[in-house]
């Protein structure tokens, strides 16, 4: 075999083994999906203070190269942080006392180069969800949902990221949210794929969860702990700052999902370094596909 014929057919077999699987152009891959109450910054948590678990929570997140993520308990001042310590990150949300600044925040945050932010939205947990700051039933304190669809930019694949925070005193606004999130998750999302995350405040087993994973109701979410083939972490989110004695901590941080999403695995998250928790709450993160 001469020289240039044999120069031309190993310059095929590269071209051909390059070449991409039509089949495979429109699938999304693994994405590293997060919820994370990150512990409002009161100053009476003293050595837990945000001031010196900031670092530590952007560290987290970029070691474990997260994509998207719902926040719970982010002020004004601590959306500031993590934008200037995560600038990679786009996000959606606003304060639910005013529907621009005042007030815990539930936001999105997503990667910028890997997604395109098509649409997001925020509305209140209450009997008027369109009502700016308004409390809800027996609630305690405002709360809201904010909502982000999102376009995978290699693959054009749109997905919806849905993301909230329940009362933690009222028991008829916990169902009547529960409720509330079904009909608005179903009319946002549509035939998409859905991801849902957040602090629901409610244990697996209580009523709110049920109600949120009913298998009679066609607007029924999935708990992503359930179908997980791979499961790792402790069985709990809360432990307030590690002062709730082991065997009384319980889960009340989700990630649902909706819609022709496949699970890989499930982690909670719960780590300390030099002695300082990344928060009172365990993040939870899922690697999905769609």
């Amino acid at each position: 075999m001469n020289r240039l014929l044999l120069s031309f057919l190993i310059f095929a077999t590269m071209i051909t083994g390059c070449k991409a699987d039509p089949n495979k152009q429109n699938e999304t891959s693994a994405l590293n999906i997060m919820t994370f109450n990150i512990r409002y910054d009161n100053p009476a948590d003293n050595a837990n203070n945000w001031k010196y678990r900031r670092d530590y929570v952007y560290s987290m997140i970029l070691q474990n190269d997260i994509d998207v993520m719902g926040t719970q308990e982010v002020l004004s001042t601590q959306l500031t942080d993590l934008l200037g310590g995560l600038p990679q990150f786009g996000y959606a949300g606003v304060g639910r006392k005013d529907g621009i600044a005042a007030g815990e925040y539930s936001a999105v945050f997503y990667k910028k180069s890997r997604f395109e932010l098509l649409k997001s939205g925020t509305f209140w947990l209450s009997e008027n969800p369109s009502a700016v700051g308004v409390k809800g039933w027996d609630a305690a304190i405002e709360r809201i949902v904010t909502w982000v669809i999102l376009k995978e930019r290699s693959t054009g694949k749109e997905f919806a990221f849905i993301n909230t925070h329940f009362d933690h005193m009222g028991q008829v606004a916990r169902r009547e949210s529960a409720k509330l999130l079904l009909n608005k998750v179903t009319e946002i999302g549509k035939e998409l794929p859905v991801l849902v995350t957040g602090d629901f405040n409610a244990t697996p087993d209580s009523e709110v969860i049920q109600l949120l994973v009913d298998t009679n109701n066609p607007n029924r979410l999935t708990d992503s702990r359930s179908l997980a083939p791979m499961v790792l972490g402790p069985a709990w989110t809360f432990h307030g700052f590690g002062s709730v004695p082991l065997e009384s901590r319980t889960i009340i941080d989700y990630i649902f999902i909706k819609n022709k999403v496949t699970l890989q695995q499930l982690k909670v998250i719960s780590e300390m370094k030099d002695q300082i928790y990344l928060s009172d709450h365990n993040p939870i993160m899922i690697k999905a596909t769609f």
